[in-house]
């Protein structure tokens, strides 16, 4: 793997931890998301993992992408090398999620919004200042409507308003808020909580939820039932889950 600049990545246990680290508010360049993407397409074959948590340092979590790679002469790559990342977050069969400290902006709103779970400190701030300077955000414009509608996606990307964390809390687009003097304790609660699960039943969990979004109801049952049945059924992991269970002990996962 290429030496990072920008990006530093840690893996154990089944865990891994993607930090930000550009100093001093871990704004984007192309050079960063490409490191990131390298990072990104290498756990994604990784069967064994069971989540990944992004943190950013210092002072914002990530205050967006650099405006000098929005000139005409840059926008094509910048854009295709942006949304390369949220390509490979719709492949990540593993949760993902955002631990949100100060500022996420413009594309670190998107960011954001493109993990599966976003875990907030209170004094977290979000928004899409985006039109401030004469831009829209891409990704925000598809991807926030599934999140909280299009009344507010519309009232967030034409005001370019910032948001605390409470506020987007209270529309649905962040699931958890923590104190800032125990967020770093709280992330680390989740993380837990997923660990102790089997990798393969984790990712069945994730399908279950995205492979039948925006289906007509019996479309979308007869799915999730046949995924229930015929596959997770027939997995060891969910026979040794039942076992463990009558058993009154822990569980032992074969991910298999």
């Amino acid at each position: 793997m290429t030496v990072m600049k920008h990006i530093k990545i840690e893996k154990a246990e089944g865990i891994a931890r993607l930090t930000l680290a550009r100093p001093k508010h871990n704004v984007l360049n192309c050079e960063m998301m490409n490191e990131m993407i390298e990072v990104l397409e290498e756990l994604a074959k990784d069967d064994e993992l069971k989540c990944m948590a992004i943190f950013g340092e210092g002072r914002s979590w990530c205050a967006g992408v650099d405006v000098g790679e929005h000139k005409p002469e840059m926008a094509d790559e910048m854009i295709a090398t942006f949304n390369r990342i949220f390509e490979i977050f719709d492949k990540m069969e593993f949760p993902i999620i955002a631990a949100v400290h100060g500022a996420a902006l413009g594309g670190g709103m998107e960011l954001a919004i493109g993990c599966d779970i976003i875990i907030a400190s209170k004094s977290a701030t979000f928004g899409q200042p985006e039109i401030k300077l004469g831009f829209l955000p891409p990704y925000a414009a598809i991807r926030l409507p599934h999140l909280i509608g299009p009344a507010k996606t519309i009232e967030i990307c034409t005001t370019g308003k910032i948001y605390s964390a409470e506020q987007v809390q209270a529309m649905g687009m962040v699931g958890t808020v923590c104190e800032d003097d125990e967020f770093s304790e709280c992330v680390e609660t989740y993380i837990k909580e997923i660990a102790a699960c089997s990798p393969l039943i984790i990712r069945l969990n994730k399908r279950a939820v995205k492979a039948h979004l925006n289906m007509d109801f019996q479309a979308a049952l007869s799915g999730v039932s046949d995924l229930f049945l015929n596959t997770l059924m027939k997995t060891e992991d969910t026979i040794e889950g039942i076992a463990s269970f009558y058993e009154k002990r822990r569980p032992e996962w074969k991910n298999r």
